[in-house]
């Protein structure tokens, strides 16, 4: 951020700061009152620009909805609690590193594990008291959770498994570059966490970012064709590996995507991001940091609705965009590469890496590491001797088995009921959903605790009409910001309050079209009664390989805009 950049600029070019703005100035680069606050023993919550401020070291303040009114009527507090999303590009962890965040799950959370759609871990149920603690505990393990939330660039999604190639290899690679260089330069985190000593200086403690940070949260996501899983177009910059005789020649480039909108406000939309060129491996860093610095410059800083990368693109328009960024970089984008995806899902089961070693994919229901399931993944983080991946669609992959190494893995696995996948419906292992209810502020409606009872009931129809089998991408979000990437899916649910959703469909099994609405505010029963005759016809009209999504397209369920 230029030195001069100030209030004035701000105003001048989006009209006036709105209050986040302002706090994050006041913040003295994301310190606020947090060290203070922590150490208040009269409540559970921290002060209202600590509550912004916390989001970017990686925490939420939370209660349980499900308390709140109880908890009213005698005259207490909310039941504050936060959680922690972990910061691991890549979603990588060593079997010691999982047996960690295990324990941390259970000595300072509420002993739970959740697997999330950015690839990474989040323990919830922390008490205030607690949360200290367990940073240091991760801090211990060489996990931290700078910048998993708050506007700035978050976790870096990549190609779930690095070892299957050394084009995935070297695609990692680039997701913890890339990270790491785009991480905010504040030593914020590690004074009010670690008790680092604060040095006072005049030096600018934030080069690229300044004192106001973006304007709203940044993701960026690089996929290896032909698997789309971290879904490229649903982020602000999607890169896609682009391969030639088995060498990585460089990256296809999309921006300005994005999941979330506001039901009733016509400026707020989703947005699959729009392909505008081609760069190589070693400009990568360069060129994400550059247009993450034009929406730095130009994202709108006085309403946060607008404040995503996806409306500074339409405000701008993409030519002016493109021209913008082309000045910055001194040079055009070359002309992008093309490339085809054929799914955004997980594979399950076994499969081979080009060094001989063994993946297994397990599936993990809306990333709900509970019950048998962590105690199966915690006696297999004990005897592992490889690595666990998460995957962006809440899975994880037990990586890099030695042939030797298999039955023991395959005996743990179907001791704890984790072979589900090999007879899961194709519904079932295409779904998502956020966790919403009882926790998350924003939720409108269940998400992650309706999941299960929803797929029973979809199972029956494709049960009944003889496609059980057939693969269909399913998500639930229990509000419209869509953490779930539902607007993406062929069938998505979004909350609009307890017990009813809006019905989009549509999406395309690669993640690259945009579902539409088909019904609002809808209940169970009127969205089963919609989609049961889509599916019988689904079932006995279907051509060759055609998924559900373009299937309602072609016999003019959906109309293309």
């Amino acid at each position: 951020m230029p030195q001069e950049w100030n209030w004035k600029d701000i105003v001048e070019m989006t009209g006036k700061p709105s209050s986040v703005e302002v706090l994050k100035k006041d913040s003295d680069y994301l310190r606020g009152t947090l060290a203070e606050c922590l150490q208040d023993p009269v409540t559970g919550s921290i002060s209202h620009m600590d509550t912004r401020v916390i989001k970017f070291h990686g925490c939420y303040e939370q209660d349980d909805r499900d308390l709140r009114e109880e908890r009213r009527k005698q005259k207490l507090e909310p039941a504050f609690q936060y959680f922690i999303r972990t910061r691991l590009p890549g979603g990588v962890v060593t079997p010691s590193q999982w047996l960690a965040l295990d324990e941390i799950a259970q000595k300072f959370g509420r002993g739970t594990l959740k697997l999330t759609t950015r690839q990474t871990f989040q323990i919830h149920g922390i008490v205030k008291r607690k949360l200290k603690p367990a940073m240091q505990a991760m801090n211990a393990v060489m996990i931290d959770s700078i910048a998993a939330c708050g506007d700035v660039n978050r976790n870096v999604l990549c190609a779930t498994n690095p070892h299957l190639s050394e084009v995935h290899r070297t695609v990692w690679q680039q997701a913890l570059d890339v990270s790491a260089y785009m991480k905010p330069k504040t030593r914020a985190y590690y004074e009010v966490w670690l008790d680092e000593k604060k040095v006072s200086t005049t030096e600018n403690q934030e080069p690229f970012y300044g004192d106001t940070y973006l304007p709203r949260k940044f993701k960026i996501a690089i996929s290896v064709p032909p698997v789309n899983d971290v879904d490229a177009f649903a982020n602000d910059i999607g890169l896609i590996a682009i391969i030639e005789n088995g060498k990585l020649e460089g990256y296809t480039v999309a921006v300005g995507g994005g999941m979330g909108k506001t039901y009733g406000d016509a400026k707020t939309y989703p947005r699959a991001a729009t392909v505008i060129g081609f760069i190589r491996p070693d400009e990568v860093n360069h060129v994400c940091e550059t247009i993450a610095g034009i929406q730095r410059d130009f994202g709108d800083r006085s309403e946060r609705s607008q404040a995503r990368m996806k409306y500074t693109i339409d405000h701008m328009g993409l030519d002016r965009f493109k021209e913008e960024l082309n000045s910055r970089l001194g040079h055009a984008l070359e002309a992008p590469r093309a490339f085809k995806f054929d799914h955004n899902g997980d594979r399950y089961g076994w499969v081979e890496g080009e060094d001989g070693l063994w993946h297994l994919t397990l599936y993990i229901e809306a990333g709900r590491v509970v019950d048998d399931v962590l105690l199966g993944l915690r006696e297999i983080a004990g005897v592992h001797k490889g690595e666990f991946r998460v995957t962006t669609n809440q899975n994880v992959i037990i990586a890099r088995v030695a042939p030797e190494d298999r039955a023991q893995i395959d005996a743990l696995v179907a001791k704890h009921g984790l072979d589900g996948y090999r007879g899961a419906s194709g519904i079932r292992k295409n779904s998502m959903a956020c966790v919403a209810l009882p926790t998350c502020g924003l939720a409108m409606a269940e998400s992650e605790r309706y999941l299960p009872d929803l797929l029973l009931k979809l199972e029956a129809i494709l049960d009944r009409n003889g496609i059980l089998d057939a693969p269909i991408t399913l998500r639930i979000s229990g509000c419209p910001n869509g953490c779930s990437r539902p607007f993406l899916a062929e069938i998505a649910l979004t909350g609009r309050a307890i017990g009813r959703y809006s019905l989009n469909l549509g999406g395309n099994f690669t993640g690259e079209r945009l579902n539409t609405v088909y019904l609002e505010n809808a209940t169970e029963p009127e969205i089963l009664a919609a989609l049961e005759p889509m599916i019988a016809n689904y079932a006995k009209n279907r051509l060759e390989d055609e998924k559900f999504g373009d299937f309602l397209y072609r016999t003019g369920v959906l109309s293309a805009a």
